[in-house]
């Protein structure tokens, strides 16, 4: 299946439109796992296990596997989510951002080393920076549009061209959509801490997923977000947590209260859906 076919078959399955971010952060595990070699993956994977039945899709983010030197772990983490938990996808948060032929090695990347079922790409170099990802035809593109952090308005909120009043990331919502899907896979990046920006990307893109981080740690509410991004059948959207989720135990039960936690979260997106 395509990403887009995984996405809207675990949005179903799992009637879920949480995303459960991985950014594991060694400082903050419980500390039976302090001395193992492994504990970026057991970590993880026992996140994943405890949750995949509530998530619609699983979203590590690959700084904090490399930063320690722990690729490997994150290779062996997706195989696993790929093995045990078939149908959800796999974003990698990398938010890849070049041109030409390096462009398509963080495609390979991805793609290839990671097998990665999606990836975040920053579409601000232009179309040539996003080409080399559609050259897989079933893989997901999530480019970066109305980003979560207070900076990203710096930017994305300017004023564009002669086109009464376009904002920078509008016209990247509409380039989207209208010129450079051309797998259908393509999706966005739309910050929850942004609700009405949320509402205007949606009316540009129709329903084109979307997916929204800036819940929980960061402050963004769910009813809002929903209320601005979901489509007209209540799907559309990829919420995600990371850090309430995953650091919500820390001892050796810390899977199970991640669990409550995601729970807790799924049930409060869907009140709203």
């Amino acid at each position: 299946m395509t990403f887009i076919q995984q996405l809207a078959a675990a949005w179903q399955k799992n009637n879920s439109l949480l995303c459960v971010g991985l950014d594991p952060d060694p400082a903050k595990f419980p500390v039976h796992l302090h001395n193992r070699d492994d504990a970026i993956f057991a970590f993880c994977a026992d996140i994943v296990d405890a949750t995949a039945d509530l998530a619609c899709a699983f979203k590590p983010q690959i700084a904090y596997f490399a930063a320690r030197r722990a690729e490997d772990q994150l290779e062996a983490l997706i195989a696993h989510i790929h093995e045990k938990h078939p149908g959800i996808p796999v974003i990698l948060d990398a938010k890849r951002g070049d041109i030409g032929s390096t462009a398509e090695q963080y495609a390979i990347e991805a793609f290839e080393r990671y097998k990665a079922d999606a990836v975040t790409v920053n579409p601000y170099m232009g179309h040539d920076s996003v080409d080399p990802y559609l050259a897989y035809p079933d893989k997901g593109v999530i480019l970066l549009c109305r980003t979560s952090n207070p900076g990203g308005s710096d930017l994305q909120f300017l004023e564009v061209g002669n086109s009464g009043g376009e904002k920078l990331y509008e016209r990247v919502a509409r380039l989207a959509a209208e010129k450079w899907n051309t797998t259908g896979q393509i999706s966005l990046v739309v910050g929850a801490t942004f609700p009405a920006e949320i509402a205007r990307v949606r009316a540009i893109v129709g329903d084109m997923p979307l997916l929204v981080p800036g819940i929980g740690a960061q402050g963004g509410d769910i009813a809002a977000t929903v209320e601005a991004g979901r489509t007209k059948n209540a799907t559309g959207l990829m919420i995600n947590s990371s850090r309430a989720i995953l650091y919500a135990g820390k001892d050796e039960s810390f899977a199970a209260a991640a669990r409550q936690v995601a729970q807790e979260t799924r049930d409060a997106i869907n009140l709203y859906r």
